[in-house]
C-alpha cells in the first residue's frame, strides 16, 4: 500500500470509494488535506499524479478548526483506513491537537478501524443526509 497526497485528477476514484458526487470530492481535495492509499504499482514512486491503473483503496480528508483536528471524510478498506489515520494523527501529535472523527453509524468497518487506532467513542454526532453518525475523539496532548 502506498500513501500520497490526493490531486484533483483523483476526484473520480474518490467519488467511487465514497459513493459521493465527483464535484464534492474535487471540492474536498481543494479545501482540505487529503491523503489516499493506493495499491502498490510499478509507477514512479515520486510522482504525485495518479496513474490510470492506480487502484484507490481509501482516503482521508482533514483540517483544523477551533484547535481540533477534524477528520472530515474517511473511506475505503479497513486496512487502508487504519493506515490513513496515521496521517492526521501524526500531524495532530506534532501540533499538540486533539482529533475528532465522525463515522456513519452504518459503517461498522470504519468504526472498527477508528477504534483500532485508539479513538474513543464519545457519543453521537450530527445526521448526514438523515443517517446518524458516531463521534470519536482522541486527545494525546495531556
Amino acid at each position: 500500500m502506498k500513501v500520497r497526497d490526493a490531486v484533483e485528477a483523483d476526484a473520480e476514484a474518490l467519488a467511487a470509494v465514497a459513493d459521493a458526487p465527483k464535484r464534492a470530492m474535487r471540492r474536498l481535495i481543494r479545501d482540505r488535506t487529503v491523503r489516499i492509499a493506493t495499491a502498490e504499482t510499478d509507477a514512479d514512486p515520486n510522482a504525485d499524479a495518479p496513474v490510470v491503473d492506480d487502484s484507490v483503496l481509501g482516503f482521508v480528508g482533514f483540517d483544523v478548526r477551533d484547535g481540533v483536528l477534524h477528520v472530515t471524510r474517511l473511506g475505503g478498506t479497513e486496512d487502508a483506513v487504519r493506515r490513513l489515520l496515521e496521517e492526521p494523527l501524526r500531524f495532530a501529535s506534532s501540533e499538540h491537537l486533539p482529533v475528532e472523527v465522525l463515522v456513519l453509524e452504518s459503517e461498522t468497518p470504519l468504526q472498527t478501524a477508528v477504534e483500532h487506532v485508539g479513538f474513543e467513542r464519545v457519543g453521537y454526532g450530527p445526521n448526514f443526509d438523515g443517517t446518524p453518525t458516531v463521534r470519536y475523539y482522541l486527545d494525546e496532548t495531556n
